[in-house]
């Protein structure tokens, strides 16, 4: 299997994780969907290169998918951010979820038959649960910072990836921006 190379981080992922954490997936030219974290080796390794779980952690499938769904929520209020709309309430209760989880709480539990025990949480559960709280607040900050206004969609499409503009810039890449400009020159040449 050949890996695939996707394009440097976009403008302000060096400053939120969070950022890098919602354009881990895009839609490539051609619509081909590319994806980070798309297994939980890759979710690891993602989560590894931004200091949130240790090196040699490995993680099953049901912690990739927790990685994959807080992304999915953080898509939907970047988004909303940018239209400048009312995101919906679940990707909102979503994020205030990650943010509030307590790894070393073990929670109460009441079996008929056993009567009541407490639950501890798997290790791996606990790293995820702080790397999943550590997305999040940065989210909320990235949000509601001083950076809020400069976030961008990046304006080549089919590209979905965001951005933190800087001056007039509204792509994601040099290879986005070199293919906006090539359509607009082209629908130019076309109308002539």
């Amino acid at each position: 299997m050949t890996e695939v190379a996707y394009p440097p981080p976009a403008p302000g992922a060096e400053l939120h994780p969070a950022l890098d954490l919602a354009d881990s997936v895009l839609t490539a030219p051609g619509g081909h969907v590319l994806d980070r974290i798309a297994t939980p080796e890759h979710a690891a390794r993602w989560l590894a290169e931004h200091d949130l779980i240790p090196d040699d952690a490995q993680l099953h499938e049901v912690c990739a998918g927790r990685l994959r769904a807080l992304r999915q929520h953080i898509r939907v209020l970047l988004t909303a951010r940018v239209r400048r709309t009312i995101p919906p309430a679940e990707a909102v209760a979503a994020v205030n979820d990650a943010l509030t989880r307590v790894p070393t709480a073990a929670p109460l539990r009441w079996a008929s038959s056993a009567g009541p025990h407490r639950v501890r949480p798997h290790p791996t559960d606990q790293i995820v649960d702080h790397a999943l709280g550590v997305l999040a607040a940065d989210a909320a900050d990235l949000l509601t910072g001083p950076d809020a206004d400069r976030l961008a969609a990046c304006d080549s499409p089919p590209c979905t990836r965001f951005l933190l503009r800087n001056g007039r810039r509204h792509w994601c890449s040099i290879r986005c921006g070199d293919r906006a400009r090539a359509a607009r020159a082209y629908a130019r040449r076309s109308q002539n």
